[in-house]
């Protein structure tokens, strides 16, 4: 009997209903297939899996059991060529087996207990070690039914530690991947709703929801693969080493659901609260009753008004996060922009990198700010990437109904313009941002303020920055991660508006009827979006390159921080802004020297720019990388089309084979706003050209030229963000390189770091030099100010009225050549810089005229 059981169970007793074979019947396969063909797995994911050591064990772990779940991953797998759980750890399988293996394993059992009358262990037996050292992968849950009874009264095998007892006596790793299937984005919320109680939540459906899911909306069902767990590194950590194997089993379960609880926020967000409860958290915690108590003792107020007035603070400023409502939204941005753009561009691969850092703590989204379009499409970005909406800081004139209600449910909460004089509100608000921060929202706020009429970047605004600074060091999250974002269009619908309010026209305030008009916008087309996010930056990180703690910092530490990251969130947006063919060919009109030009000039202009860009490594346009000619020619045809510029026949020197151009001297601001899209990647090189030009000579050093690079950076801090980590010095010699591939300069073939200048170099400085012509021509405007008026004559709020009236004079009588420089943002800029280096009225002669010595200087040596 025993050699014929020998036979049927080919000489093996290990028979165990814990294996499911990849090749487990045709039928079975093809209805699971089918089953499973509408759940998403995307490649970034898979990637995640090809990523682990091919000597690595492979043991996929999930949070709840569920054989669905299993024989998905295990079709699933199979199909994409990626290792498939074939060890199913406190699994059993045995009807869904092959017919000759259910004989062999109901022998095998009977076997085994008649000869040592106890059930088999797959466990003791040593099957599963022999299995999985053999090259298969397993699966384990580690939350099922009674699932710790059995482990911690019944003593029954935790597979965790018989994992972790592998791993003790291996040389090859072992590697848990924590897998997580999501049957809808929608946040838990802290009660379970009637269909919760019938159906099992979405975290855990049960089987009526899971079919209704795949039935109705397969689509919305997406698995993802969290970081693996190298065993090896768990053991080898300082904390565990010494521990027993009990407990580590204990703590190795913890920091996987604590992984995957993680995991699951940063795509579904935190579970959702009522607004009463979050309202009640805030103004009942002690650090706002106490300050609460104490302004309603020194002001003489009843606290029952502070309490009331608290309230209505709450109400003014808080969101009401509504996941049906973002599904709407969404809807309508997809159609928006449909009817208004040709598409959008997102680098998806750092995106991923960011949704993997979001685990840590919560996000904070910082985007430059170029038109009302982008809070909508970043938080339609997220929510298609399976990330959560943001709550989105914005401004309290957008709260007008109808759209204040809505913006609300979609996640923005509403900040006003100032905080002066409102103290109260200024405490509930930075407790409001704090409570975010606890539950782990993640956050999007326009670091410029307001939008940018102007085309490049503002200087940072820090105040809602400290908030959060200092929510962190009070201990709100472990920690906080910012994420610059660059948002830009090949053509922004307010182009209109920007330009008015430029020229002195009011701005127009947010309204129901400003909403009915913009319908006009749908009928036209704008081109691309490009959306580029930068790595994220970890406040842990940073202060652990810093070596401070954030807690121990003097005040005067913590606005340098401030101001700091305020800086390097601007640079790290300039590092990955998208050049958009509009703005290469706006800067090429502009700094043409003549109005009228050709179109071989313009083209030449182009291809210098272009020459440079690609030397510098910055991220052109997908179309540039395509179809470089063609897109420029659409480009240029596209201005002709808006009057930008005007076609002029050629004067009977010129050769009538070239097509002539001439600018349209009214719609040169608008040039400056595409322009000033890409300004920041040519303003080193300007600076650097221009430092070359001031020393008047064909031979100069390079370090002739730092103390005029530095100059310039000082100059115009107020116009252009400097990378605080890197000296002049960097950069001057960055741009000298660059000028020697582009045959500007020759080195010299016997001084070192000696240069001579080119004969084609000089124009070709010029054309870089001449992005700073309209800036300098503002500046020299502001400056007539202080010359002709004494200190105090002119009230500060009637300052920039008079300067922008002057500079109208100036430039009908030609003392300024660049109506773009008549811009009262360039102004404002030039009113602070001049300040805050002593000039206050016509009195400080002396430091008027050095000032308007170099201007003049330079506008001579880039206009002549």
């Amino acid at each position: 009997m025993s050699r014929w059981l020998d036979k049927v169970l080919q000489n093996t007793p290990h028979h165990y209903r814990c294996y499911y074979p990849k090749q487990s019947g045709v039928f079975s396969s093809w209805i699971l297939r089918f089953l499973f063909s509408g759940i998403r797995m995307d490649k970034a994911q898979q990637e995640v899996l090809r990523g682990v050591p091919e000597d690595g064990i492979i043991v996929y772990v999930n949070r709840y059991k569920s054989y669905f779940e299993y024989l998905f991953y295990h079709t699933r797998y199979a199909q994409e060529g990626l290792p498939v759980p074939e060890i199913g750890l406190d699994y059993k399988f045995f009807w869904m087996q092959p017919l000759s293996r259910i004989f062999r394993i109901i022998l095998s059992h009977i076997r085994h207990f008649f000869q040592y009358f106890s059930l088999q262990n797959p466990y003791k037996s040593g099957y599963i070690r022999q299995e999985l050292t053999s090259g298969k992968s397993g699966l384990l849950s580690l939350v099922e039914e009674g699932g710790f009874y059995l482990r911690f009264v019944k003593a029954n095998p935790d597979p965790l530690h018989h994992l972790l007892v592998m791993q003790h006596s291996l040389d090859r790793p072992v590697y848990i991947v924590p897998q997580l299937m999501f049957y809808s984005k929608k946040p838990c919320r802290v009660t379970p709703g009637l269909s919760d109680l019938f159906f099992g939540s979405q975290e855990n459906p049960g089987k009526i929801r899971r079919l209704i899911a795949l039935l109705r909306k397969p689509e919305s069902v997406f698995v993802e693969i969290s970081e693996p767990v190298s065993l090896r590194a768990f053991i080898d950590d300082p904390e565990c080493r010494e521990m027993s194997l009990e407990k580590q089993a204990l703590r190795l379960r913890r920091h996987l659901l604590t992984q995957i609880n993680r995991h699951r926020q940063s795509i579904t967000g935190p579970v959702l609260k009522s607004q009463e409860e979050l309202k009640e958290n805030i103004l009942t915690n002690d650090r706002l009753r106490g300050f609460m108590q104490n302004y309603a003792g020194t002001r003489s107020i009843p606290l029952q008004k502070v309490h009331k007035e608290a309230d209505a603070c709450i109400d003014e400023i808080a969101a009401r996060y509504s996941l049906n409502k973002i599904q709407i939204f969404s809807m309508a941005v997809s159609w928006l922009i449909r009817m208004m753009f040709e598409g959008v561009s997102v680098n998806t691969e750092v995106l991923n990198r960011v949704k993997g850092m979001s685990r840590r703590g919560p996000l904070v989204l910082v985007p430059c700010h170029k038109s009302h379009i982008d809070y909508l499409v970043l938080s339609y970005i997220m929510y298609h990437n399976d990330m959560p909406c943001p709550h989105i800081a914005a401004g309290k004139n957008l709260s007008f109904w109808p759209m204040g209600p809505i913006f609300r449910g979609a996640g923005a909460f509403f900040i006003r313009r100032s905080f002066k004089g409102a103290v109260l509100y200024s405490r509930v608000f930075s407790e409001y941002v704090y409570k975010l921060m606890q539950e782990g929202f993640n956050i999007e706020f326009f670091i410029e303020g307001g939008r940018s009429r102007t085309g490049k970047l503002l200087q940072p605004k820090l105040g809602l920055l400290s908030i959060m600074l200092k929510a962190f060091r009070q201990g709100a999250c472990e920690d906080l991660i910012f994420v610059p974002v660059f948002i830009g269009y090949d053509r922004v619908p307010e182009e209109g508006a920007y330009l008015r309010e430029l020229e002195g026209g009011q701005k127009k305030p947010e309204s129901l009827l400003q909403i009915l008009k913009a319908r006009k916008v749908l009928k036209k087309r704008y081109g691309r979006i490009y959306i580029q996010f930068h790595d994220g930056i970890s406040m842990n990180d940073l202060l652990d390159q810093q070596g401070a703690r954030i807690g121990e910092m003097t005040s005067k530490e913590q606005n340098r921080l401030c101001r700091n990251l305020g800086y390097m969130v601007l640079n790290a947006i300039d590092r990955v802004t998208v050049i958009t063919p509009h703005a290469i060919v706006a800067g090429a009109i502009l700094n043409t020297r003549k109005q009228r030009f050709s179109y071989e000039q313009l083209m030449a202009n182009i291809e210098i720019y272009m020459n440079f860009l690609t030397s510098q490594d910055l991220k052109l346009a997908d179309t540039l990388l395509v179809d470089p000619v063609h897109t420029f020619e659409y480009v240029i045809e596209s201005y002709g089309q808006r009057k930008f510029i005007e076609p002029v026949s050629p004067e009977a020197e010129e050769a009538d084979s070239e097509r002539w151009f001439m600018v349209n001297p009214g719609k040169r601001p608008a040039l400056e706003y595409y322009k000033n899209n890409c300004v920041m990647a040519f303003i080193p090189a300007a600076f650097t050209a221009l430092a070359i030009l001031d020393r008047d000579a064909f031979q100069f050093s390079g370090a002739d030229l730092h103390g005029s690079y530095a100059f310039l950076l000082e100059f115009f801090s107020n116009e252009f963000s400097s990378d605080i980590e890197k000296e002049p010095e960097y950069f001057v010699q960055k741009n000298i390189k660059a000028f020697i591939d582009e045959a500007i300069l020759m080195p010299h073939p016997t001084l070192p770091d000696t240069y001579n200048l080119t004969s084609a170099g000089f124009r070709k400085l010029k054309l870089f030099a001449a992005f700073l012509i309209a800036y300098f021509e503002s500046y020299m405007i502001a400056l007539n100010f202080f010359m002709r008026y004494p200190k105090n004559f002119v009230e500060a709020k009637d300052r920039v009225r008079k300067i922008q009236s002057m500079g109208n004079r100036m430039y009908k009588k030609k003392e300024i050549t660049r109506p773009e420089a008549l811009s009262r943002i360039s102004y404002k800029n030039a009113l602070d810089f001049f300040i805050s280096h002593g000039i206050r009225g016509s009195e400080d002669v002396g430091k008027i005229k050095f000032y308007a010595d170099t201007i003049r200087r330079c506008l001579d040596r880039l206009q002549s």
